[in-house]
């Protein structure tokens, strides 16, 4: 961070919060407010619960001026992160900060991963695509795709699987005295 220089002091202000929020693993945390972070009563009691609250908060607020050695650094950055997440937890049950919660942050996600409207939609495609050929094969249209020389035995199998399967129930149903569809 000591590299970073900025021309105005509002985008300094927010540097430390940006990369906070950018980083892997925060990405449930939201922006919060500068008025809202230096207000004191929003931070009642938070001294008990953080080491070195007013480093961390100096540092949260960016406006951290410390000469110390990498260990100290890393335990305020340590606190400043746990600050972080308390002041979080109220502010996002205010007006202002569930506004900021938005639905953005609840995109489907597969094992933790976004899934991207590309891969969606590209998924979307194969299963429509995959659909019609089943369909045009049980009416024996030919489709003209390059691979359904290569799919069309998969498919009989599951053709003649779903048949058998359809038998046996309709079988069942009939050997127990109920009506036969």
């Amino acid at each position: 961070m000591d590299d970073f220089v900025s021309e105005t002091d509002s985008e300094y202000t927010s540097y430390w919060r940006d990369w906070f929020i950018s980083s892997r693993g925060n990405e449930y945390f939201c922006e919060i407010d500068e008025d809202y972070l230096t207000d004191r009563f929003n931070l009642t009691g938070l001294n008990t619960e953080v080491q070195y609250y007013q480093y961390a908060l100096d540092l949260v607020t960016d406006v951290f001026d410390l000469d110390c050695d990498d260990e100290m650094r890393e335990t305020i950055e340590k606190s400043a992160r746990h600050l972080y997440g308390l002041v979080h937890a109220r502010y996002i049950v205010t007006t202002r900060g569930l506004a900021k919660m938005t639905a953005e942050r609840y995109i489907p996600r597969v094992y933790g991963f976004k899934v991207h409207a590309s891969a969606a939609l590209i998924r979307w495609q194969n299963t429509m695509r995959d659909d019609m050929r089943r369909r045009l094969r049980r009416q024996e249209i030919e489709s003209g795709f390059k691979d359904d020389e290569y799919e069309g035995n998969e498919d009989e199998v599951e053709e003649e699987e779903d048949d058998q399967s359809r038998d046996n129930r309709d079988h069942h149903v009939s050997n127990t005295g109920a009506m036969v569809i």
